[in-house]
């Protein structure tokens, strides 16, 4: 019995060791990715018109408690 568990412990955590963690490649297509994504989000907030609507945001909370 014992000699069995100990058998399938190690088939599990061979197993696990594996498949642990992404590959170099998967690790450069998130970078991609999330470049991607920051240079899309910057690009939107530092559009005329989102800056406008953020002045207008931070000019409105200012003035609410005078």
């Amino acid at each position: 019995m014992y000699k069995a568990v100990r058998a399938r412990l190690r088939a599990l955590v061979c197993r696990a060791r594996r498949d642990a963690g992404m590959v170099t490649s998967e690790y450069a297509m998130g970078i991609v990715a999330a470049v991607g994504f920051a240079v899309l989000l910057h690009q939107v907030v530092t559009s005329d018109v989102v800056a406008a609507a953020l002045q207008n945001i931070v000019k409105r909370a200012l003035s609410a408690g005078a």
